[in-house]
């Protein structure tokens, strides 16, 4: 069974392979017996900004995101593109707390839990149909 330091291990090594990242500066990151946080802002290979972190727990032999905030930010008019987080200010929407922000702050729909390593996953796939 992976400890959350390996855990966090397994994170850093799918940000240094990820193709979509340019580059990324790890701001925090932290591991304890049962849970841990990863904090990064990375520059996507379109140009566009992120920040992201996810804090996450260890649930018997795999790691659940329990809390996480990523928003993607485009380049050149500094504007949202995404933002998913699990705040709980949107009761209404399917699948609370999760949810996306596209384009601008009230355009909200539901989403599901996202943490870094979808994250990845899913910008994949959104910057390969741009």
């Amino acid at each position: 069974m992976a400890t959350p330091s390996e855990h966090l291990a397994a994170i850093e090594l799918s940000l240094i392979a990820s193709p979509v990242l340019a580059e990324y500066t790890l701001v925090r990151s932290w591991a304890d017996v049962n849970d841990g946080y990863i904090r990064i802002r990375a520059t996507l290979i379109n140009g566009d900004f992120l920040e992201a972190a996810e804090y996450f727990v260890q649930r018997q032999s795999r790691f659940e995101t329990a809390d996480y905030r990523h928003q993607w930010m485009d380049n050149t008019k500094h504007s949202l593109r995404r933002r998913w987080d699990c705040t709980r200010d949107h009761p209404k929407l399917p699948n609370f707390p999760h949810h996306v922000h596209i384009g601008q702050e009230d355009n909200v729909q539901e989403s599901k839990q996202i943490g870094l390593l979808e994250l990845l996953r899913t910008l994949e796939e959104l910057l390969d149909q741009k």
